[in-house]
């Protein structure tokens, strides 16, 4: 249960909400607690395939609520400025870190279905799905250095691997605005839509057409994709054959096979 987020599952789909509309999806600390439990549940749920993460009001998200960590902010969440306090400010930050990568860790594609603003945390949101929507009209901005800040909570460490380095300097050093049009041009959206309405089917409809796919097939990509970001080709090459070595022979595979031969739509159950 949360006051923040809502669960819809529907058929092999969920989709996780951010439900705090009349504050613009603002994130308070409640968020913080509540994704990354519902994202190990929902990587744990056989009948989960896909998930979409999308909003409710009219933003996605505004980023961090300021009204609700803005005073920690300026204590740098601890008393005084002694190493006590610089600590539990770490401690702080790793834990909405944690936040973040429990998307990224989830072992099912996760889509960002993004309009209205998607501002500073919401940037940390969205580049830890594996798929990024928008509307045209949505508005982005790595705020932090407007807000004397850094960075900190997946950002500048995830971006540079969907954007060029040099886009995502302006874009921290700035912290300029951009809508949906120019983040598909930069890459950061695969689509752009004409309403919200357009985005939410869109993102369903993409959900769907994986989910058809073996779940075996689809976890086994991402799972392979994040393992290999950083080797080189030949050490990916050997480490995807190694991971077929071990789950190409599947009631999966057997099933595609059989249902090209018989010219009928698969029935994959995942084993």
């Amino acid at each position: 249960m949360s006051n923040v987020l809502t669960l819809e599952h529907a058929e092999t789909v969920a989709t996780v909400w951010l439900d705090r509309a009349d504050a613009r999806n603002a994130m308070g600390a409640e968020i913080w607690d509540d994704l990354p439990e519902m994202m190990e549940r929902l990587g744990a749920d056989p009948t989960v395939r896909v998930v979409i993460i999308a909003a409710r009001g009219e933003a996605f998200t505004v980023g961090l609520d300021l009204k609700a960590f803005g005073p920690g902010l300026m204590a740098g969440f601890g008393d005084g400025d002694g190493p006590g306090a610089r600590a539990q400010t770490r401690q702080q930050v790793k834990r909405m870190q944690h936040t973040m990568t429990s998307i990224a860790r989830c072992p099912k594609p996760v889509i960002a279905a993004v309009h209205g603003y998607c501002i500073g945390a919401g940037v940390d949101l969205i580049t830890a799905c594996d798929i990024r929507l928008a509307t045209r009209d949505a508005v982005f901005s790595v705020r932090e250095t407007r807000m004397a800040m850094v960075a900190d909570v997946g950002t500048l460490q995830r971006l540079p691997r969907i954007v060029n380095p040099g886009v995502v300097a302006e874009l921290a050093f700035t912290g300029r605005d951009f809508d949906g049009e120019e983040a598909k041009t930069m890459g950061l959206v695969s689509q752009v839509f004409d309403s919200q309405e357009e985005l939410g089917k869109a993102a369903r409809a993409m959900a769907d057409q994986i989910a058809a796919n073996s779940p075996l097939a689809v976890q086994g990509s991402k799972a392979v994709l994040g393992a290999t970001e950083h080797m080189s080709v030949e050490q990916a090459l050997d480490y995807v054959s190694v991971w077929n070595a071990a789950f190409l022979h599947s009631n999966d595979l057997q099933e595609a096979v059989t249902a090209f031969i018989e010219k009928r739509p698969p029935e994959f159950d995942g084993t």
